[in-house]
């Protein structure tokens, strides 16, 4: 035992990329250190101040407008962050990738606007609140302004960790300075919004001036590329929200903001719980893709290393969850979101299977030539998740949407495992069972 944790760690310190790693882990843990602290300021404050009705309003709205963050997000995240890493010692290419993503993104963001005011100003449950959804849509413009993909590819995590906190603490100064009373909640979306564009016209300033790349117009030949390379990505990306933020969207079509409230305040908890180990994951997918070309035994022995680190601290902590669910609630959101406590139970549930579907998934589907078995994973089962979910919403309402959640991540990392084993019965074999 002893011998095998020397080797693993023997897989990180006796490497010439050490030194990137620890900085990246350790701009991504302050970043998510400060996505823990800031929030945990903030979000007691909003859903006091705000109450079960407009919280859920407001997490409605940003639920409704996520759908545009993906169309413009595509499948960037993580087809232009694999392209950006393996290439990025050519700055030719570097420069051509970055174009021609910037160019589709800001084309989708024309789409998504147009979409978003037909939808608005045709139906009146969208159409009473119009002035929310435009205050919330500048969030899809900051997105597409932070091209977190590039950072990520050129593993230099510290600039995506200094924009991203500048942007969360103008937020968190602005919410106790503008917002003092119910009827101030239109303000929050338009206060996220400008932390969002702020950080991305920061985010592109430092692209131009310590990278020295500029727009240029790239071929039709590299962009059909880019589109390709997303477009597995992207099918995903939009099964995903069929079972992420439909919850919420659906949710409050079937029945009421207050309810959306309670949802929306226990999965943002939960969320911040799987945030936890999302920095491993971002800085490790990169660093995987490289080595995946260089030394593929290597790169599965990372990956079952990294596996059992995330899985582990994981179920501890989601066991502590479980347990103080109610202490939780009542500190951090008051009595009126008791409801909370019982999503909270069952969505927690969801984090230790999404962290080993996602290190397969992510980590070794998409590295290691499976993008086909990645995508239907998800595909199949997002759409029996939009069977189940109006059916239990129903049912059980918030409830219900929880236990929705739980079935269909389960499902997902079930068909993961299966056409691992299936495709690729050494990797299974040397990361599942060590």
């Amino acid at each position: 035992m002893k011998n095998r944790l020397i080797n693993n760690l023997k897989l990180f310190t006796n490497s010439e990329d050490k030194k990137r790693l620890l900085e990246n882990f350790f701009s991504l843990s302050v970043l998510q250190g400060a996505n823990y602290i800031l929030p945990l300021i903030t979000l007691p404050y909003l859903v006091r101040v705000l109450g079960p009705e407009k919280f859920g309003l407001i997490a409605f709205a940003q639920a409704f407008i996520q759908y545009f963050n993906i169309l413009t997000d595509y499948g960037f995240q993580l087809s232009a962050t694999r392209e950006i890493s393996i290439h990025r010692e050519n700055k030719e290419k570097v420069s051509e990738i970055f174009s021609s993503v910037m160019i589709i993104k800001f084309a989708l963001l024309i789409l998504s606007f147009i979409i978003m005011t037909v939808i608005v100003f045709s139906f009146e449950k969208f159409r009473k609140d119009w002035l929310i959804y435009y205050s919330t849509f500048g969030m899809v413009v900051g997105q597409v302004l932070f091209p977190v993909w590039f950072f990520q590819g050129m593993e230099r995590m510290k600039y995506i960790t200094f924009l991203n906190i500048i942007a969360k603490l103008i937020f968190t100064v602005c919410i106790f300075i503008f917002i003092r009373k119910v009827s101030d909640y239109i303000y929050v979306p338009l206060i996220n919004s400008v932390g969002f564009i702020v950080a991305g016209i920061s985010a592109l300033t430092i692209i131009w001036k310590d990278f020295n790349l500029r727009l240029k117009f790239p071929s039709w030949k590299s962009i059909k590329h880019q589109l390709k390379e997303g477009g597995y990505i992207f099918i995903s990306r939009v099964s995903i929200s069929f079972y992420t933020i439909s919850n919420t969207f659906v949710l409050g079509l079937l029945t009421n903001n207050v309810v959306v409230g309670y949802y929306s305040a226990a999965e943002r908890l939960v969320n911040a719980v799987k945030s936890l180990n999302n920095v491993i994951l971002q800085v490790m997918f990169p660093y995987v893709s490289s080595l995946s070309k260089k030394n593929f035994d290597r790169a599965v022995r990372v990956v079952r290393t990294e596996l059992k680190s995330l899985l582990g601290s994981e179920i501890i902590l989601c066991a502590a969850v479980f347990i103080v669910a109610p202490q939780i609630v009542l500190l951090l959101f008051g009595k009126p979101f008791i409801e909370s406590v019982g999503i909270i139970r069952i969505l927690i549930f969801t984090a230790p299977v999404i962290i080993l579907s996602a290190v397969i998934g992510q980590q070794i589907l998409l590295n290691f030539g499976m993008k086909r078995l990645f995508t239907v994973s998800i595909v199949y089962m997002s759409i029996a998740h939009l069977i189940i979910l109006p059916l239990l919403v129903l049912l059980k309402r918030a409830t219900g949407a929880a236990i929705a959640v739980l079935i269909t991540e389960s499902l997902i990392l079930s068909f993961r495992i299966a056409g691992l084993y299936r495709e690729r019965k050494d990797i299974a074999l040397s990361l599942l069972g060590g």
